[in-house]
This record gives C-alpha cells, structure tokens and sequence, in this order.
C-alpha cells in the first residue's frame, strides 16, 4: 500500500511540477521582469526584481538607472544556472504537501 501512495505522488509530481523549459523561456525572453522567478513560485524576490528592472530604467536618462539595470541583468544571469535547482525545490514541495495531504 506504501509502494501505491509513493507512485500516486511520484505521478502527481511529474504532472503538476514546473517545467524547466518554461522557466528558460521566462527568463530568457522577459529577462529582467522576474517571470520566471514568480512562475516558480518566488513572488516576493521576482516582484522585487521587476521593481529594480523598471526603477533602473526610469533611471537611465539621468545616469544613475545603469547600475541598478546592471544588477538585475546580473541577477537574472545567475538565475540562468539555478533554475533547476528552483524546480527541484518545487518539485520537493509538492512531494511535501501531497505526502501531508495523502498520508
């Protein structure tokens, strides 16, 4: 009966887990907006990075935007090699709460 709940969970994970390929994409053509952070579930730190992307661009015309467009071009750099890891997270969350929710 154990080995049945693990692969109803296992099964529930790969149908409702985060797709990668998204991820990508979200990150890859919204670059600094944070749409993949929040896709994956990162709310606050993808409304913050959305914040910086447009405060550094209304910035720009007096200089001092470019290093806070800088930064989250950085930050949205970095992202590129954590995405997996982001979705494993989700992954392991949704393994936590069906295992809560089915045990």
């Amino acid at each position: 009966m154990d080995t049945q709940r693990e692969l109803l969970i296992e099964q529930r994970v790969a149908n409702d887990a985060k797709s990668p390929l998204v991820a990508y994409l979200l990150a890859i053509l919204l670059w600094g907006f944070g749409a993949h952070r929040m896709y994956l579930g990162r709310w606050l730190s993808g409304i913050f990075m959305l914040m910086l992307w447009g405060l550094g661009w209304l910035l720009v015309p007096v200089l001092i935007g470019w290093p806070i467009v800088g930064f989250v071009c950085l930050w949205a750099l970095i992202d590129l090699f954590l995405i997996p890891g982001m979705v494993q997270d989700d992954k392991d969350d949704l393994r936590r709460r069906l295992g809560s929710l089915l045990g």
